[in-house]
């Protein structure tokens, strides 16, 4: 073999051995991919709600991901969720959750979901949220979580409020 025919291999081997440090480096040494992240996509909405002056009926559908948490937070306004696809882990913070399963013609009371308290949320099953109910959730399972949601929104108030645990007063 000459000299240029074993140095074409030996550079090929090492380009290869550089994508490859490049790849499970940063993760043995603790850097990670970002975060994934809920993406909620806006269906339906009306400023034009009979008996509900300055109120936006609003229907989303959000997609949690495996590994995804979403923030502490509270809507401004009644919220309706029902899980379609997968196990939501929900957390009430302050107030409390009513926590359904069933048609809403015929819908069974599973529990109150109390200040501190955690369940797991299945397909099929759906929750009442009200503004003073704060709240966060993640998905915890290895596929994901599809919520179909029914808010009545103050006009011109986002989907959700964050809530800061780290202001004086907060809840734990």
């Amino acid at each position: 073999m000459n000299r240029l025919s074993l140095r074409f291999p030996l550079s090929a081997l090492g380009v290869v051995v550089v994508i490859a440090m490049a790849i499970i480096l940063p993760t043995a040494f603790g850097a990670s991919a970002p975060a994934p992240t809920a993406v909620r996509e806006a269906l339906a909405q009306t400023e034009q709600v009979q008996g509900a002056a300055g109120r936006t009926m609003v229907l989303s559908k959000v997609t949690v991901p495996p590994g995804a948490q979403i923030a502490v937070h509270h809507h401004q306004g009644t919220q309706i969720s029902r899980v379609v696809a997968g196990t939501l882990t929900y957390t009430v913070r302050e107030g409390k959750a009513e926590l359904f399963e069933g048609e809403s013609e015929e819908p069974r009371l599973i529990r109150d979901i109390t200040a501190g308290k955690t369940a797991r949320i299945r397909a099929g099953q759906w929750l009442v949220e009200q503004p003073s109910d704060i709240h966060q959730a993640a998905n915890r399972g290895s596929s994901p979580v599809v919520i179909y949601l029914a808010t009545l929104l103050k006009d011109g108030a986002a989907p959700s409020t964050p809530v800061d645990l780290h202001r004086p007063g907060a809840p734990r």
